[in-house]
Parts: C-alpha cells; structure tokens; sequence
C-alpha cells in the first residue's frame, strides 16, 4: 500500500474519514481471501501481458514503457487506492484555496460531509467495478504512467454467478483497461491534455456557498417546471458554474471517447481473442442497466448520464468505421484539435469530414 500523503493545514475533504466511510460501504467478500485468490494474480498478469500486445496490434499505438503486470486488489483496497489518486488530484485547488476558505467555520464542517460522500461514493463503486486503470498510481507516482487495478472480489463473484469461462473472462477485462493504458501512453500528448482540462475545471472551482444557494434555487426552479434536476448530469453539475459546465463538457466529450475507445477494442478483440464474448457482453449490459435504489444513486451522482455517454461513445467507433473505415480513426490521436466535440460523437460523419478523413460512398 502506498504512503500517507501529508496533511496540509487545510483540506476540502476529510480523507482519513472518507476511507473509514468507503472501506464500511465497500464491505468484505471472503472470495478475495480464498484460495481462488492466488490464480487471479498469475491469470492476470499473464492477461494484462498478451492485452497489451493485442491492443497496440489492433490499435497501431505503442506504449511508450513496458506494461507491468496488473495488480490484483480488494474492494477496500480499490478504494483507499482511488481515494489517494483523487487526493494528489485536488492538490493544486487545496494549496490555492487552502488559507482562503480554511477560516470559515461553514467549511471546517463541509470538509467532513465532504469526507463522507467521497467515502460512501468509492465504496459504492468498490462493490461493483471489476478494473480501473489509474492514472496516478494511487497518488504514489503521479507523474508516472500509471497502474491497472483488478478487484478481485467481484471478478470472482461473477465468474461465479454466472458461469464464465475465468481465464477468457479476465482477458476480456484486461483488454479493456489495458486500452486505456495505451490511450495514455502510446498518445504523446493525452496525458497532458487530460490533465490540462481537469486543472483548467478546478482552477474555475467556486468554494463560496452562496453557489450552493443558487444551485438549490435552480432545482426548485426545474422541480417546477415538471423537469427532473438531475438529468442534466447529476449534483456535479448542478453545483457547476457556467464556465465549469463549458469545461465539463471537454471532458465528458473526451471521456466518452477513450471510453467508447475502450468498449470499441474490447468488442472486437474480444470477437476472435475471447471464448464466450457475447455471454458476458450481454451480462454485464444487463449489470449497468441498474433498477430501484441503485439506480436513483446512479443518478444522483450523474452515473447515468456517464453511460449514456459511454454508449454513444462506442456507437461513434462503429459510425466512423462504417462511414470512413478503420484508417480514419488514426486521425484521432493527431492532437486534441481533432477530437470530436461533444455533438460530433452523435454525428461521427461531421466529425468525418472535419478532420479530412476520405468518407466512403
């Protein structure tokens, strides 16, 4: 496990109590304490290795390191993990706001509400996410290349459930995360880019709670309008201001995106790589598709909107390959002029023709 981050003299979120919180959430499955534990580690580090030789086959992107070995996880210990990443993630807002809002009593208090939610949203996920590749490695490196996390609890659960053959199964996973990977390392300016637009999003974060104020004003403004409040993305984007909304906007664009990228290369090494695809294909869509309290969390927390986007996303794959074939999705990682916005992932035959792409007849 990585080291403690220092404390600094002032944090917008309790972080100690958020992993108290997300490790309860999280809860314990003793199926990552037993016995089939030890052929999670060896089948997915042989999995992660053959992934990345598939994906920058498929893809034509090569890592600019080595890919190490996936690391195979427990729910608490994916959560601590991502809680850590976001941590070293809010360090540059935490260092400029710090003294700022540090003073005011209202904050002290909002840091330990803030402590919980983060707590109880990672642990929600912990219960359900079966890879991660992380960016910050856990906040250890976060220059580095970052890590792929398997949590191995519910791979197992599900392998279980529902019958998958296990070795194909954590291939399928691996090829997955093992994209993202390549996304980051094998696109010379990706990460940059990426980064760029998450400080660009936090450097226009408002902590005044006269924003809370307008933001309820507006839920009740749409409540009586007959409109669901949190359609529009849930309560991140409710509590946004309008310039935060324009950069949201970039980023759930690129999201979509290396998501849809993700699902894209999946399917189709899956297709001929993986026994059993389309079993598990159906299974985990009918996972996603969450009903009663799961899925008022799911909107609650803009869950929704994310896998809508997702969806179309890999739609935009299809699209372009049907419009211009696969030698047009080159033109994706030329630089981040030529990805497509937000509208173009609906209409990949704009974005076809924008970049210069040769559309079939």
């Amino acid at each position: 496990m990585t080291d403690t981050p220092p404390v600094r003299a002032f944090e917008p979120v309790d972080w100690e109590f958020a992993e108290t919180v997300s490790h309860r959430v999280a809860g314990h499955d003793p199926l990552g304490d037993s016995y089939h534990r030890r052929s999670l580690e060896q089948d997915f580090s042989d999995a992660t290795a053959k992934a990345a030789d598939l994906v920058a086959d498929f893809t034509g992107l090569t890592p600019s390191v080595d890919v190490a070995a996936g690391r195979v996880v427990s729910r608490q210990e994916w959560a601590t993990l991502n809680l850590r990443s976001f941590r070293t993630l809010l360090d540059p807002v935490t260092e400029r706001l710090g003294e700022r809002v540090g003073r005011s009593p209202a904050m002290r208090i909002g840091r330990r509400v803030a402590g919980a939610e983060a707590g109880a949203l990672l642990g929600w996920f912990g219960r359900r996410v079966l890879g991660q590749y992380d960016l910050f490695d856990g906040g250890a490196d976060p220059d580095g290349v970052g890590s792929v996390y398997y949590v191995g609890p519910n791979v197992l659960a599900l392998e279980s459930r529902h019958g998958f053959p296990p070795r194909a199964f954590r291939l399928w996973i691996a090829l997955h995360e093992v994209t993202h990977l390549v996304q980051f390392t094998g696109v010379p300016w990706m990460r940059e880019y990426f980064l760029g637009l998450i400080d660009e999003s936090l450097q226009a974060l408002d902590p005044d709670p006269a924003r809370l104020v307008r933001a309820l004003g507006e839920v009740l403004e749409k409540l009586r309008a007959g409109k669901n409040p949190l359609d529009d993305g849930g309560l991140v984007s409710l509590l946004a201001s309008p310039e935060q909304r324009e950069i949201l906007g970039r980023i759930q664009a690129l999201m979509s995106l290396l998501e849809g990228h993700g699902n894209y290369v999946m399917d189709r090494l899956g297709a001929d790589h993986v026994e059993g695809k389309d079993h598990m294909a159906a299974v985990l869509r009918e996972r996603r598709n969450a009903r009663g309290v799961s899925r008022q969390v799911q909107r609650a927390m803009g869950v929704e909107l994310k896998l809508r986007q997702y969806s179309v996303g890999e739609s935009f794959f299809d699209a372009v390959e049907e419009a211009a074939g696969t030698t047009a999705l080159e033109a994706l990682w030329v630089g981040p002029e030529s990805l497509p916005t937000l509208s173009e992932l609906g209409d990949a035959r704009r974005w076809v023709e924008r970049v210069g792409a040769a559309v079939r007849p």
